[in-house]
């Protein structure tokens, strides 16, 4: 039975490969920019591919904002597979993302008039959205309406949490939040910072601390999701960005440490890398009810 509802996500979900044919969710590829070439991501671009490009010359690479072109050609693709449209965006307080799915609904009417698309802002990043957009999937799989659809992606927003832990400060001045002097000088220190969002932050990266090596910042991610979840059955994501032997290590801790009913390893969007840089490792993770 074909699903009554697609699913639409912009790149920042960090959906893997297999989830996105799984389920067959739409990307909405966010553009990255490296001395004047524009590549999609995760499409031109594999995270990997993007990370080799800012290693070699981290000054010349951008992001380049989200259009509501790029959600426009989304819609299509999925208009081929269902009349509903879920498409879930990272938050509104990181981007504009939202506004450009939302203004992009009104070309798609005006070609596809059968066609009815509702935006979710998933208040989150990186496979925390990947788990709103997740729910909303396997929702659609289940047969359900796109009302019920969208209620289980706000149902999975208000439950999801995301961690990061960044392995250099150097390159956090870029999201506009820390002077580059600031930048410099925590790197130079070797400060590690950790970053949440979690529902009661709205959306906003919050600072939680900061470590001086990458075990204890390890330790205390691990820590924060021992408190939130315990021995519940659990559903987690880790996330890198250019350090996959860490992320194995990271993965295989999370499955002796905890019950996990689903587990899987993503890379960080560059889109994210940008401002933090490679060596990042995160968590994305909540407990069933």
């Amino acid at each position: 039975m074909a699903n009554r509802v697609a699913i639409v996500a912009d790149s920042i979900a960090c959906l893997t490969k297999e989830q996105v044919e799984q389920y067959g969710i739409t990307i909405a590829p966010i553009p990255i920019s490296f001395q004047g070439k524009i590549y999609r991501d995760w499409v031109d671009i594999t995270p990997s591919e993007a990370y080799q490009l800012f290693l070699k010359d981290p000054g010349s690479f951008r992001t380049a904002g989200a259009s509501p072109g790029i959600f426009l050609e989304a819609y299509r693709e999925a208009s081929k597979q269902a009349k509903n449209i879920l498409c879930v965006t990272l938050s509104t307080k990181l981007s504009g993302a939202y506004d450009a799915a939302k203004q992009a609904i009104d070309e798609v009417k005006k070609e596809l008039p059968q066609i009815s698309v509702e935006v979710v802002d998933s208040k989150t990043v990186t496979a925390s959205e990947g788990f709103v957009a997740l729910a909303g999937a396997r929702a659609a799989e289940a047969g359900k309406s796109l009302a019920e659809v969208v209620s289980a992606a706000e149902e999975m927003r208000d439950k999801v949490i995301f961690l990061a832990l960044v392995d250099t400060i150097r390159h956090v001045y870029r999201t506009g939040r820390i002077p580059k002097i600031a930048a410099v000088a925590g790197s130079m220190l070797n400060i590690k910072p950790i970053l949440a969002i979690s529902p009661k932050t709205s959306g906003v990266v919050h600072f939680i601390g900061a470590v001086r090596s990458r075990e204890r910042g390890i330790e205390k991610m691990l820590k924060i999701m021992r408190d939130r979840v315990g021995q519940s059955p659990a559903h987690v994501a880790v996330m890198h960005a250019y350090a996959p032997e860490d992320a194995e290590k990271l993965k295989e801790r999370v499955a002796a440490e905890f019950n996990c009913v689903e587990l899987w390893i993503t890379e960080f969007s560059p889109v994210m890398g940008y401002a933090t840089g490679t060596g990042t490792l995160g968590l994305a993770f909540y407990k069933e009810d």
